[in-house]
């Protein structure tokens, strides 16, 4: 039996969950929130409300969830008010850092008074306190390491703010030398780490991959929309093409932008949904003809990627960005960087293509490819939804659980 824990559950913490229940070895999840969809006082909260309160759902026996709630609710209480700058800096009280390590502290707290434990699964930055008292009771630790490993992802954050210092202050995720240090204490004290891609995996330096068993198991997709697509292009003439993250450098904006500047065509259309990190006036000085989507539900972000004809992710670091197999299952192809960890889902020519990061001018060119040849940019996605079709929840949760029982045997 093992104990997961993870401070905010995603879907892929939902595929692991439920996988490892099926194989009979949950032991119980520790997470900051959760609500029982059956919970009879939810019918008398608002939808907008009950929707909110359902992301952190888990379609596991409620007797198995145990929760460390109030850093965490205190922490989202505030996140749009007047103190939100306050809540998320580094340190505070309420920033994620610090409820991640209090989840972290909590499960250790846990570990000891619990019988028939055989592991403890977590997440990078949620782990040193778990798995230090997990080792010192002789149980197994298994690390999920969602994003590339901190002092690669530093060296290539610390490159971009120098080869763009105007876009400096979207790159909020530069780990810390502490950070460091921690995630580094968290590998050695692993005894089988996940990571979501190849690029995560190569991103590791020599000591852990040659000393650790490290087992890549990428994301499922969503199921085919069932909705009929319109016909965009020949209804507006344009061809829109979708970039979808937060607007940082991290996630490439810098580079799509310059592509768009390049390009200068009066038949193509940018789309930008994300969450602001700098002010809109900065944005629309680098590049002020696109079309601003905020961030919604999840089932409203398809409903917008059916209605663009191509999606645009040129990612300077990322562990796998689970929005690129959200938009071929809605049949748009893809144009990105291998470091979003997506480069096993380009076949190029017809589900996509890669381009090099930093390099708004192939970005440019590719761009200029879609827009003059619809019929087969219509083809692409019909091929990157098929081709999304073969990534399942079931097939990650099973390697996962195939790699534990093997630990643990």
């Amino acid at each position: 039996m093992i104990v997961v824990a993870h401070p905010t559950g995603n879907s892929n913490v939902r595929a692991v969950l439920g996988a490892v229940a099926q194989a009979g070895l949950l032991a119980e999840f520790c997470t900051t929130l959760a609500f029982d969809r059956s919970a009879g006082w939810l019918r008398y909260v608002p939808d907008g409300l009950r929707r909110e309160l359902l992301r952190r759902a888990y379609d596991i026996p409620p007797g198995l969830v145990h929760t460390r709630p109030w850093r965490e609710a205190v922490r989202l209480s505030i996140a749009r008010g007047p103190l939100r700058v306050r809540a998320a800096q580094a340190g505070g009280w309420t920033s994620v850092s610090a409820v991640y390590r209090d989840l972290d502290e909590y499960v250790a707290r846990r570990l000891p008074g619990m019988k028939n434990l055989r592991g403890v699964y977590a997440y990078a930055d949620a782990a040193i306190s778990s798995f230090g008292a997990a080792k010192h009771l002789g149980l197994k630790c298994f690390y999920d390491l969602p994003i590339a490993y901190c002092r690669t992802s530093r060296l290539l954050l610390e490159e971009e703010a120098a080869r763009h210092p105007e876009w400096g202050a979207t790159l909020t995720a530069i780990n810390s030398a502490e950070e460091m240090d921690r995630e580094d204490d968290e590998l050695r004290r692993a005894d089988a780490i996940f990571c979501a891609s190849d690029f995560v995996l190569d991103s590791l330096p020599d000591w852990v991959r040659c000393s650790k068993d490290v087992v890549v198991a990428q994301f499922g997709s969503p199921a085919r929309s069932t909705e009929p697509r319109e016909e965009r292009v020949e209804k507006r003439g344009k061809l829109r093409v979708l970039f979808a993250g937060g607007m940082s450098q991290r996630k490439g904006l810098a580079d799509l932008f310059g592509a768009m500047r390049r390009l200068n065509r009066t038949d193509l259309e940018l789309v930008v949904m994300g969450s602001l990190i700098a002010p809109m006036e900065f944005y629309r000085r680098e590049y002020p003809d696109f079309v601003y989507e905020p961030t919604r539900p999840h089932v409203e972000v398809l409903r917008l990627m059916r209605s663009c004809d191509v999606f645009v992710l040129p990612s300077i670091v990322e562990g796998r960005a689970l929005v690129m197999q959200e938009a071929m299952s809605q049949g748009l192809p893809i144009l990105i960087t291998a470091n979003t960890g997506g480069e096993d889902l380009v076949e190029p020519g017809r589900t996509g293509f890669l381009v090099p990061i930093r390099s708004p001018e192939t970005i440019a060119d590719r761009l200029d490819w879609f827009a003059d040849h619809r019929a087969e940019t219509r083809a692409m996605g019909e091929a990157a939804c098929a081709k999304a079709e073969t990534y399942t929840w079931a097939a990650y949760g099973a390697k996962i659980v195939a790699a534990i029982e093997r630990h643990l045997a």
